[in-house]
Formats: C-alpha cells, structure tokens, sequence
C-alpha cells in the first residue's frame, strides 16, 4: 500500500479546451484518483467565482483550493468555503507604471475579500458583485492581484511592457487571452500549493502538477525540487515545457488524462497511510 498523491491541475489549457469544455477523459480520470484516495485540486490563476464551477463539476473532495496564481488559497469549511489564505500588496507602482505604457487599457484588481474593483467592464471577466470604479480608485488599498487587458496587444507586446516598465517588485504571469495578471512578490502556485502539502502532511514527493502556461512555471520548479511529478501540456510553450520534467499530449488530445491515468490504480493507494 502506498501514501497518497498531492495533483494539483491547472484550468485553462489542461482541465479545459478553449470553448470551455473539458479536455477528453479528464472527468473519468479524475474520478478514479479521488476513488483511488488520491487529492486532487485545482490551482489557478483565475478566481475563485471563476474556479468554484469546475471544482464542482469534477466532483472534487479536496480540503483546499489554489486561486490567482497563488494569491489566494480557498479551504472548505462544511458546505461551504473560507479565504484561508490571501496574499497582498500595493497595487500603485505597477498601476502607475502600466497606466503611462497602456492608457486606453482596462484594468481590474482583487481585494482580500475577494471583491472586484474594474474600470471598463469585459466580458472575459467574473465580475459578480464588482464595482466599476476610476483609476485611481484601483489603488486606494492593497489587492490580492491586479489584471490588465489591452486588446490590440498580444503575448510578445506584454513581455516587452514588463521589461520596459521593470515590474521587478511584482510577480506576473500571462494568460493564454493575452492578458497581464499581477501577484505579490514571490507568490505562485507553488508557494501555495507548499503550504497546503504542509497543512495537510503529504509526503513531498509525491505531488504531481500539471498545466501549460508561463504561471505554472513556479509550481513546475516546486514540484520538481521535492522530487514530484511537473507534467507540461503538449502545446504550451518551449518555455513552459523546459520547466516540467515531462511533457505529456495536447489537452485537445486528452493529455492531462492520460499523465493522470499513470499514477497507482485504486487498489494500491491507502489514503490513511
């Protein structure tokens, strides 16, 4: 009998197609590795009105959730869910820096509590119970993440403006729509996902990750240094596939169910070992 695994999956481009549909066969995967014992959960860099869907499509048993790449860290409580852990900073340097690169931008950020403040409403966006506010607004107190949407701009314009503008206080990631998404310092899935491991006791090298965008590049370097498993997506990027220890196929070809799909079957697992 042996211990159980840590799977933390990200969303877009490894749980899900583009048109949000779930990549083939991950729904049967999963649910053989929850039987199996195992703890799979989602990490993300979408929010948590944004995640708790497929949390609950997937029919997920996990303790704990990852959110805005690391920012936020959900943890059930009965039938419900808690911020358990939320991590923030001082939006305005990055707010000034972007505004004098990308005025005509739309900008969005999230607060501790989890409540949107937007300039211009976007339709990519969960916004719920958010608040269209001015600019300056944005910065009046510590936020858990700032997004940035400037349609004309693709990826390579997003990578220049980071350089240009020396977000070096600031962690960042870009998203597969062309946006800029803007975590604390030091923050990523990883850091998140270290303190869950430790919060729930599991063994560290037996955690698998998997995903396909440059925000899962920090939780493929966690996973690796505890000797688990970081499974890169067969279409995400030269960089992104550097960073994992293995590559598995397209998420249209169902590669996130087969890499799931080799770990121990339900009779070799014991959950309580």
């Amino acid at each position: 009998m042996t211990a159980p695994w840590l799977v933390a999956l990200d969303v877009d481009g490894t749980i899900l197609l583009q048109d949000e549909t779930m990549s083939p066969g991950v729904p049967e995967a999963v649910a053989r590795l929850r039987e199996a014992g195992h703890v799979v959960t989602i990490a993300t860099g979408r929010s948590w009105m944004a995640t708790r869907r497929y949390v609950e499509q997937l029919e997920l048993d996990a303790e704990y959730v990852v959110c805005s790449n690391g920012a936020v860290t959900m943890r059930r409580v009965g039938d419900d869910w808690e911020r358990w852990n939320v991590e923030t900073f001082d939006p305005s340097p990055a707010l000034a820096l972007l505004r004098e690169r990308l005025p005509d931008a739309r900008y969005m950020v999230e607060l501790a509590s989890g409540q949107r403040l937007f300039t211009d409403q976007l339709d990519d966006w969960t916004l719920d119970g958010g608040r269209r506010v001015s600019f300056e607004e944005l910065a009046a107190e510590p936020v858990s993440r700032i997004v940035v949407v400037s349609p004309g701009h693709d990826e390579e314009d997003f990578h220049r403006l980071v350089a240009d503008a020396g977000l070096n206080e600031v962690s960042y990631a870009i998203g597969w729509t062309a946006w800029l998404d803007i975590a604390p310092q030091g923050v990523d899935k990883g850091t998140a996902l270290e303190r869950v491991r430790d919060e729930l006791g599991l063994v560290g090298e037996r955690v698998l990750v998997a995903g396909d965008g440059r925000n899962d590049i920090g939780m493929f370097g966690w996973a690796r240094a505890l000797g688990g498993r970081a499974v890169g997506m067969g279409q995400a990027p030269a960089e992104v596939k550097d960073a994992a220890s293995e590559i598995t196929d397209d998420v249209v070809d169902g590669g996130l169910a087969s890499a799931l799909n080799t770990l121990p079957a339900p009779a070799q697992v014991s959950a309580g070992e």
